[in-house]
């Protein structure tokens, strides 16, 4: 250049170039920097949207005893798969909650804390290793939300994983889960019968309405048995009929509630609600549903039902129950179960359902279908069975047919299950193509005396020409002689209500195996008479042998599958029970807390901490969806990249 040496030139080339490496080392930690901030924007709006704090509003709770002194709230994230608990107790001593099972105490969770006189709280996840004492969990899974304690009460907020990856935890599920709660007089945690309270609880129930949008115009329909005389028997089906309201337009009905008389609840065990086709003669007064008289019988649609252990239910936003069009039943049969097993004299009834109807509509009008096996005639179940499976298959290839109309894709959005004293789980598994799709609902832990409606996360898709197999396990160890499919409590039901739209003309669709093929694999000799075939089954020796045979038979025979519309017109198909493949469990959750070691004036294997909480909204890596760690890492990769190619 003019007027510049060689020397210079390449000194100012290199401050230049040193210079640009200066510039994109600051650029690379500003990226750096601007990285994190992101991170740190992101996890606190995750933390913002998927954690609830100590004062934030639970949606559900629970009295979990009798005198009403324990008190459960709860709510959980379905996504994040975090719940978190408050448990408010008349106590100024330490309180327990946590996960058992049927049968016993010994491996129960239990989440524990308490105040101290001085006003510093404790606070550990434990768990029992028998029936009475309490020992430490070595990961500490639930995260303490608040701990509080008045003259009355001691409260306490935690949450915890769906699932972590202790093995001294227990799942929380969509089954129905025994939640425990324990309470002292003291701060010195140690268990008794009189302060431990065990109650079944759907914990992940959804709730796929908005609560404070209640019609204006909602009108009240009640649905009662008059004053019925119950029996002094074992087990009644009392049935009547009655009309519903009648309206001039078309309207919805989008919740139902039982009506029990205070003093006769424990011996109500179930309420349903069937729709009767416009063309049926029905029968006047009450009678016995399953009795002399045929006609007690009739209609055989359910539109609504409670059982033990059960609220009340409202429907989706979207969907309800059409009444007053000519399409719509004007007469309902009710049936009420009862439970006499004191055989009490003179006690009279007006138990029922209540009706919220609106003429506001809904979206969608809503259909139910019952699935699983049919009572009559071919339903046995083995005495002294550990476990044995039963089946009822379904086929909707016949449903377009009978339908008299094109059958598009039905939405399922909750559930009832039910069987009697026997049951301990159900599952409803969907098949397309011989290819099992996913299982619909299920229940491993299932109660009999919680009974009620329950909502799926996401509606399940049935396509015309689908399959649907209702599978139940029963025990009968406490049993010696065998038991039959039938309206009893000590006879045995496996059925599944399925809550759907768009409603069509399909009542039911209810399995059951050929019992001459059972019978001759049983090594007993067959009729063509299937009440002989069963009474035959009374012959055989029942060890856990041919107990399995038995259970092996009913699944490789012939299914005859028996569909029927609402107005009571029945046809019937084959078919095969598919395998049931089981849904893998989800990963768990690592425990974000440590060994909570003994502190000084702590009750031994608790920590100390202030009194004061703050809310938790911390979030780690592992709570943030990957995709969004993806993103912010390919945004810095793009970042840095264009620094070193000097854009």
């Amino acid at each position: 250049m003019p007027g510049t040496s060689r020397h210079a030139y390449k000194s100012r080339a290199l401050q230049c170039s040193s210079a640009r490496k200066m510039f994109r080392a600051l650029g690379a930690m500003a990226c750096v920097l601007l990285f994190r901030l992101i991170l740190l924007s992101v996890l606190a709006d995750f933390s913002q949207g998927k954690r609830l704090g100590p004062t934030s509003p639970l949606r559900y709770s629970r009295f979990l005893d009798p005198s009403h002194a324990v008190f459960l709230r709860w709510d959980f994230d379905y996504e994040a798969e975090i719940i978190t608990f408050e448990l408010q107790v008349q106590t100024t001593g330490w309180v327990g909650l946590g996960i058992t099972n049927r049968y016993t105490f010994v491996g129960s969770d239990l989440v524990v804390g308490g105040v101290l006189p001085d006003g510093n709280v404790y606070f550990s996840d434990q768990h029992l290793l028998d029936e009475d004492t309490l020992e430490q969990d070595g990961s500490q899974d639930a995260e303490l939300l608040k701990l509080t304690e008045d003259s009355v009460s001691t409260t306490m907020r935690f949450s915890r994983p769906f699932r972590s990856c202790d093995p001294q935890d227990q799942d929380i599920t969509s089954d129905t889960m025994r939640v425990l709660a324990a309470y002292g007089l003291d701060d010195i945690p140690k268990m008794s019968r009189e302060r431990t309270f065990v109650k079944s609880v759907f914990l992940l129930q959804m709730l796929q309405y908005d609560d404070q949008d209640i019609p204006e115009d909602t009108i009240i329909h009640d649905l009662a048995i008059s004053n019925f005389l119950i029996p002094e028997d074992d087990t009644t089906y009392a049935c009547t009929f009655l009309r519903l309201p009648i309206v001039s337009k078309k309207h919805h009905i989008y919740k139902f509630e039982p009506l029990l008389v205070e003093r006769n609840e424990t011996m109500v065990h179930h309420i349903l609600v069937y729709a009767c086709g416009n063309a049926s003669v029905l029968p006047t007064g009450i009678g016995e549903c399953y009795g002399s008289d045929p006609a007690f019988s009739l209609c055989s649609h359910v539109i609504a039902g409670w059982a033990v252990g059960g609220l009340s239910y409202q429907f989706p936003d979207d969907v309800g129950i059409s009444i007053g069009t000519p399409l719509d039943p004007q007469w309902i049969r009710l049936e009420v179960h009862y439970s006499n097993f004191q055989n009490l004299p003179g006690i009279h009834d007006t138990s029922g359902m209540r009706l919220y109807y609106t003429s506001h509509l809904r979206k969608y009008d809503m259909g139910v279908l019952q699935l699983g096996i049919s009572v009559f005639p071919i339903h046995f179940i083995p005495p002294g069975a550990e476990a044995f499976l039963s089946y009822g298959l379904c086929k909707t290839e016949k449903f377009e047919e009978m339908n008299g109309a094109p059958v598009s894709d039905i939405y399922v959005y909750s559930y009832l299950i039910h069987t009697h004293l026997a049951g301990r789980s159900l599952q409803a598994v969907q098949y397309r193509n011989g290819t099992q799709v996913q299982i619909i609902c299920k229940d491993y832990s299932y109660d009999f005396n919680l009974q009620e409606t329950r909502d799926l996360p996401h509606p399940a898709v049935i396509k015309p020409g689908d399959e649907l197999l209702i599978e139940c396990n029963y025990q009968t160890l406490d049993r010696d002689s065998m038991t039959f499919g039938g309206a009893s409590t000590v006879n045995e039901m496996c059925l599944v209500f399925f809550f759907y739209y768009p409603r069509i003309n399909i009542s039911s669709c209810l399995g059951y195996p050929d019992i001459i093929y059972v019978t001759n694999e049983l090594g007993e000799e067959a009729s063509e008479n299937p009440m002989e075939n069963l009474m035959a089954l009374n012959n055989v020796d029942w060890t856990p042998e041919n107990i399995k045979k038995a259970e092996k038979a009913c699944k490789e025979s012939q299914q005859t599958v028996l569909i029927k519309t609402i107005d009571e017109e029945v046809e019937n198909t084959t078919g095969w029970i598919p395998d049931i493949i089981p849904t893998p469990r989800g990963p768990c959750l690592e425990s974000s807390g440590g060994k909570v070691e003994p502190q000084d004036k702590t009750p031994a294997g608790f920590r100390a901490a202030p009194t004061v909480l703050s809310g938790s909204n911390t979030v780690t890596l592992r709570h943030l969806p990957l995709i969004a760690i993806l993103f912010l890492q390919g945004t810095v990769s793009w970042l840095l990249a264009m620094l070193q190619t000097g854009v």
